[in-house]
Formats: structure tokens, C-alpha cells, sequence
């Protein structure tokens, strides 16, 4: 018997079928791109869709039980009452949704909305670009039978009951996390029909069976349970075994995540910090969200304008250009800083106009010297979070690191120095996928509990501890770092670009 979990992003959708004792018995990846009109940014339904069966059938392997979706959160998508897409789904780094949601501030209040969501109003959100639809495309609006968020989507896709689970639904900005239920309240102010919505549930709870037309379609067993699973970040902290406070999830891709269970009492006092309070996967726990937009990326830019520089490298080693430019992690702190906002800001400041900064170069600066700075201003981006979040009593002793960057030992070491606590390399790089099947186990009876099932999947690599020495030097540096946010922060918000 095995499980399948799948994961579905902004760029692509993986799956994978895990064994019962955490082996990935198949895999496979199907890549795809946002749909880009100048500001506006849309996801297709159908080319998830699509690409998810072909992950899905790729991987597939006799002896599959059950199933469960870990995907991106905030982007729904309109479905008529045939269930087909009315619409390509608007993505949250969409800018549309913006004076919806200032205009839901203003009917509610800022204490108002984050005592019943646990969100600072963002336009990320999705009850923003709910009411930007109905205000812009009403006839889209009127269509809509029902909102599903993508997890959603593709388990309904698959034959399961329209749903969607806890932790999805806390990322609409309209459910109330402690009622678990959708805010009669918000909904009546945006004026949005809550029927529109669909049941919410808990992840892990069974929400129906394969379709047998999709079973033959793809290679599953016509008895396939389909399990509710969760946002991508909260499915990643229990796929690197974080189901209570004292350890941190932080999943370092393309962005950078950083996930800690917390107290939901904290919600309104880290709120005008940006950071979120929502369910667990894990019932009865709550988690937040710490991010930087640019990590993996910001690694692609620098290997893009520089990496010719590399060749030789790359050429006598054998080893691709991400691992030589993460091995200039070693070494001592770089003289150079590099703000890493060149997607945006992240939390705590979240600004989609924030723009990234190199400072302290002179002419004997080399490319190389402001990759080390570059390598350095990630962890130290991380670092602003936790200190950020310590004033908010959620504290993590250890910090258990998954995605692509986690492959590096280099970055790892410098990762344990920056922040002062040990650093435990994940050794699968899908956490998110992972905790979907822990969820999917559990649910048909493999395991009696996540925890069990932490214990039989979950498989963790080297530790390494911080050279206390190296982080007081990182800790001056820090300092500096700090200053330069500051200044940063301060000029945008005085209309500098």
C-alpha cells in the first residue's frame, strides 16, 4: 500500500507516490507559467489541471490508497454549476483587489478584520479579488456557483465532494479561524454571497472516492480515498515533522518560507507586523508565516548576469552553477549587503513595491564578493523574522530546512552561523508533498495519528550546530543589515523609488 501527494505551485505541479515507511516509490513534475498582462497575473485552471493528471499518471503505481493536495493559497477559482471554470484564476501577487480590500477596511476596521481572520488586510487576499470580480466582471459573478482554492480544485477535479479545507479557507481573508467557519460578518460587508463558498473542513478529513473515469484515465485503483489537504507552507511544517512550537519549518525555493506553531492569542498583537495567524494542518494547532519573496530567484538573477564568470568551475567540478555560486557560502561575512527584495518585500514590511539594494561596494568589489553578500542578506532576511517574532513569544530552538537550497551544506552551515541555532537538512526537498500523504495515511487508517505518521515517513539528514564564534561576527553584520531595511523601508515610504 502506498499513498500519492501532490503539490501544485504558482510554476508547476509535482506528485509523488510515498511508501509506508517514507520511501518515494515514483515521481514527476510537470512545469507551467502564470498567465502575464503588464500588472495582471492569472493562473489557468485547465493547464493545472491537465498538468496535474499528467503528474499524477506519471507517477502512478499499483497499490495507491489514497490521496491528498497541498497547493498555493489566496487564488480561488469561479466554477460554474457544471463545475467548469468560468475564469483563469487571479493570483495573489495580483494587484487587482487593492481598493476592494481598503474599502473593506473601512467597513470593518483593521482590529475587526484580524480578530476574526487572524490576517492583516492584504490585498493578497482572496476576498479582495472576490469583490474586484463582482464589481468588474459581474457577469463572471453572478456565474459562479462555487469558489475553489486549488487544493480544492484538484480533489474535486479528482470526484471528491466540493470543499474546502481549514487552512485554505484562512487564506481568503473571509473565514474566521476560530469558529472555523466562513465570517458572516466580512461576507456581508463585501457583499459576497456565502453560498458561494464551499463546506470547510479539516485537513485530513475524507472528503470522497476517485471518480472511476478519472481512476482508468490516470492508472489509480477505482477505490482511491480522496483527503483534504492544505496550504503548500503549513503541509511543508508537518511534512518536516513541525506539529508543535519549539521547531521551525523553513522551506528555502524559489521563495523562502519560514513556518512556527504559535499561539492564536498572539493574532492581534503580530497582525500590524503582517503576520498571519491560521490553522494548522495539525487540528488544534495554529501556525505563522514568515517569507522572503526572493531566495531561489534572487540565486537564478545572480547566475544569469554572472555565472559565465563561473565556468571554470563549473567545468573542472561537474557540478551545476547553483552549487558552485551556494559554495561561496563559506568563508567570512561579506563586507557587502544586499537587501533581497527584488521581488517585493516580504514580511514583516510586505510590499509588492519594494525593491532589493547592494551597499557597500567600492572599487575593489568583485562579483563574487557580492555573492557572499547576496548569500548572507537572504539568512540575514530570515534572522529580521525570527528576532520579529521572539517579541511575540513563538521561539524555535531548531529550524528543519526542505527545498532546493536545503541540498547545500555550505548554505547550511552559513544558515546554523547566521541564525545561531542548529540547522537539520530535510532529505526530501517536497515537505509539502510529504505532508499531504501523512495526511492521506492517516485518513485511511495506515496511521493512527499525524504524529504516528511523522514517525514512520519523516527521515532527516545531517545538523549542523552554529560556530558561536562565526555568528557574533554575522551579529555584527546584522546590525548593519538592520539599519539598511530601515533606510530602505524609510525612502519607499517617502515615494522614493
Amino acid at each position: 500500500m502506498s499513498l500519492l501527494g501532490i503539490d501544485v505551485g504558482t510554476s508547476g505541479c509535482k506528485a509523488a507516490v510515498i511508501g509506508n515507511d517514507g520511501t518515494v516509490l515514483a515521481s514527476s513534475a510537470v512545469s507551467y507559467s502564470p498567465i502575464v498582462m503588464g500588472s495582471q497575473v492569472e493562473l489557468s485552471p485547465a493547464v493545472v489541471w491537465n498538468s496535474a493528471k499528467r503528474a499524477i499518471a506519471n507517477a502512478a503505481v499499483p497499490g495507491i490508497i489514497a490521496i491528498s493536495v497541498a497547493s498555493l493559497g489566496e487564488t480561488v477559482i469561479p466554477l460554474d454549476k457544471g463545475g467548469n471554470a468560468l475564469a483563469d484564476a487571479i493570483l495573489y501577487s495580483d494587484p487587482r483587489g487593492t481598493e476592494e480590500t481598503v474599502f473593506l477596511e473601512g467597513q470593518l476596521s483593521f482590529d475587526k478584520i484580524v480578530s476574526v481572520t487572524g490576517l492583516a488586510p492584504n490585498p493578497m487576499y482572496s476576498a479582495g479579488k472576490i469583490l474586484w470580480l463582482k464589481r468588474n466582471r459581474p457577469e463572471i459573478y453572478q456565474k459562479t456557483w462555487k469558489f475553489l482554492l486549488f487544493a480544492d480544485y484538484i480533489l474535486f477535479r479528482l470526484g471528491a465532494e466540493p470543499h474546502t479545507d481549514y487552512t485554505l479557507a484562512a487564506r481568503t481573508m473571509a473565514f474566521d479561524i476560530f469558529q472555523k467557519r466562513w465570517s458572516s460578518e466580512i461576507l456581508y460587508a463585501a457583499g459576497i454571497d456565502g453560498g458561494k463558498f464551499t463546506e470547510p473542513v479539516c485537513s485530513g478529513t475524507v472528503v470522497g472516492k476517485i471518480s472511476q473515469s478519472v481512476a482508468a484515465e490516470l492508472g489509480l485503483p477505482a477505490d482511491t480515498l480522496l483527503v483534504a489537504g492544505g496550504h503548500d507552507q503549513a503541509c511543508a511544517a508537518l511534512g518536516t515533522g513541525v506539529l508543535e512550537a519549539g521547531t521551525a519549518a523553513d522551506t528555502a525555493g524559489t521563495t523562502e518560507c519560514v513556518t512556527m506553531v504559535c499561539n492564536p492569542a498572539a493574532a492581534r498583537e503580530m497582525a500590524p507586523d503582517n503576520y498571519a495567524c491560521a490553522p494548522h494542518v495539525v487540528e488544534g494547532k495554529y501556525v505563522t508565516y514568515a517569507f522572503n519573496l526572493s531566495c531561489g530567484s534572487l540565486l537564478a538573477w545572480y547566475a544569469e548576469q554572472y555565472g559565465k564568470l563561473f565556468e571554470t568551475e563549473t567545468d573542472a567540478q561537474r557540478r551545476d552553477i547553483y552549487e558552485v555560486l551556494l559554495s561561496y557560502s563559506e568563508g567570512e561575512p561579506s563586507d557587502v549587503f544586499v537587501l533581497p527584495h527584488f521581488s517585493g518585500s516580504g514580511t514583516p514590511s510586505v510590499n509588492n513595491q519594494a525593491r532589493g539594494a547592494i551597499a557597500g561596494l567600492s572599487l575593489n568589489t568583485t562579483p563574487k564578493v557580492i555573492l557572499k553578500g547576496l548569500l548572507d542578506g537572504l539568512n540575514y532576511e530570515i534572522l529580521f523574522n525570527i528576532e520579529k517574532l521572539e517579541q511575540y513569544q513563538i521561539k524555535a530552538d531548531c529550524f528543519r530546512v526542505a527545498g532546493g537550497l536545503a541540498k547545500s551544506e555550505a548554505f547550511l552551515r552559513l544558515k546554523a552561523d547566521v541564525l545561531g541555532k542548529p540547522v537539520t537538512a530535510m532529505p526530501s526537498s517536497e515537505a509539502g508533498i510529504l505532508g499531504a500523504a501523512m495526511l492521506a495515511g492517516t485518513a485511511a487508517g495506515t496511521y493512527p495519528s499525524l504524529e504516528a505518521a511523522a514517525e514512520a515517513l519523516l527521515q532527516t539528514g545531517k545538523t549542523f550546530a552554529p560556530d558561536m564564534g562565526k555568528h557574533a561576527l554575522y551579529a555584527e553584520r546584522f546590525r548593519k543589515y538592520k539599519r539598511l531595511y530601515g533606510a530602505a523601508l524609510s525612502a519607499k515610504e517617502s515615494g522614493m523609488p
